[in-house]
């Protein structure tokens, strides 16, 4: 069964490539790219998440990262 995000492909789309562009502008290397991105996943959890959830999301994204680079 398919995932339903309540996103749309086109905002999430539109997003990524706004986050992409910025990368670019900046000629970030892949090694800062995934530092600055990781950084601000780790400042987007420890804002948002209540701390009883935050290992589960950091588990399910991180295995969700692993199966989409494989």
């Amino acid at each position: 069964m398919p995932i339903v995000s309540k996103y749309s492909n086109e905002r999430v789309e539109k997003i990524i490539q706004e986050l992409h562009d910025v990368l670019v502008k900046e000629s970030a290397t892949p090694d800062l790219a995934l530092m600055c991105l990781g950084n601000t996943l780790t400042e987007i959890i420890n804002k948002n998440i209540p701390q009883a959830k935050k290992a589960e999301i950091v588990t399910n994204f991180t295995n969700a990262l692993k199966k989409s680079v494989q």
